[in-house]
């Protein structure tokens, strides 16, 4: 098995504000090396902000060009989670982690095609476990 993050790995989580992305990034961020992993946020509504000292950004590429991350951890509702998934790829992560539950299989099939010869590796969706 692949180790595909590390203690120098940097992650954006995107939906940062939402009930569910603060509470997992709270707790992955209390998590061992979390502290120092844990570098921005995305909120197109909220950008400027911050999340307990983590800054906010409108877009991933806004947040990859600030923070140097290259992973994302998405926790953004179903209807949303396909073009959020699109964003961080068109982005060029290396990483991204979709955590929600219940995306449309059609945004899902779309979300595939789109990624055909990309970089970025897709973990999820539905994978909380993780």
């Amino acid at each position: 098995m692949a180790i595909l993050i590390d203690k120098n790995t940097r992650v954006m989580t995107q939906g940062i504000t939402g009930k569910t992305g603060q509470f997992h990034t709270r707790m992955c961020r209390d998590y061992a090396n979390g502290k120092n992993c844990f570098v921005a946020g995305v909120n197109p509504k909220k950008p400027g902000e911050n999340f307990e000292g983590i800054p906010i950004y409108a877009t991933v590429k806004e947040a990859k060009q600030a923070s140097g991350a290259t992973v994302s951890v998405i926790y953004v509702p179903p209807p949303f989670a396909a073009a959020a998934i699109d964003e961080a790829v068109e982005a060029e992560l290396d990483l991204v982690i979709c955590i929600t539950e219940g995306i449309p299989v059609r945004d899902m099939l779309r979300t595939r095609y789109k990624m055909q010869g990309r970089k970025t590796r897709l973990i999820g969706p539905n994978c909380p476990g993780i």
